[in-house]
């Protein structure tokens, strides 16, 4: 046999296992692909740095274990103003468990032609209900600035802490809503 022969049969034996690396290779590579999927959701799921695994939770909702069920709590709501406005809760009272999240809406109307800062204060009773009666997000929290004829519907977003004192079934929430940031007129000599 020639030299030239075999260096072509030398080259097409490597050719061939060149040929079956690369496609070893390529099917390594598919099935590498193929299982990062599950592999990116188990590391985002333990981590919890990905988006879909946190929605996945969300899904799978668990019982919020602090929540009471074996009370019920009725919370009545009360509006006083001093100042030319409408104010009152969408509703007088509602029932809810300690520990539950529960959400009410006062409701205000400034009657008047102008704009106006406002403000409301809470008050509670009984007054020893004020500590266990928490609140994540209400309108009382800063300072109001209502435009001239504007209607708007401010919430309060409150649970009551599961400590609450058994003997306490009704709690009324009062709010007083007043203007602030007025001037004094000066008085005529």
């Amino acid at each position: 046999m020639s030299n030239d022969a075999l260096s072509g049969e030398k080259r097409s034996r490597r050719n061939t296992r060149m040929l079956g690396k690369l496609v070893m290779m390529a099917v390594l590579m598919f099935g590498f692909g193929y299982s990062l999927v599950p592999l990116y959701e188990k590391i985002c799921e333990i981590t919890g740095i990905n988006v879909l695994a946190v929605q996945e939770n969300l899904n799978t909702k668990k019982a919020n274990t602090q929540v009471d069920t074996s009370r019920l709590i009725t919370v009545e709501f009360d509006a006083n103003t001093t100042g030319p406005w409408r104010f009152k809760p969408a509703v007088a009272s509602m029932q809810v468990h300690p520990g539950e999240m529960a959400q009410v809406v006062y409701e205000v109307i400034n009657t008047q032609g102008r704009s106006m800062e406002a403000q409301a204060i809470p008050s509670y009773a009984p007054m020893q209900a004020a500590q266990y009666f928490k609140k994540m997000e209400c309108f009382c929290f800063k300072q109001q600035t209502l435009g001239a004829k504007e209607a708007r519907q401010m919430p309060v977003a409150f649970t009551i802490d599961p400590a609450l004192p058994k003997n306490v079934t009704v709690i009324t929430l009062s709010y007083t809503f007043f203007e602030v940031g007025l001037q004094a007129k000066p008085k005529a000599s």
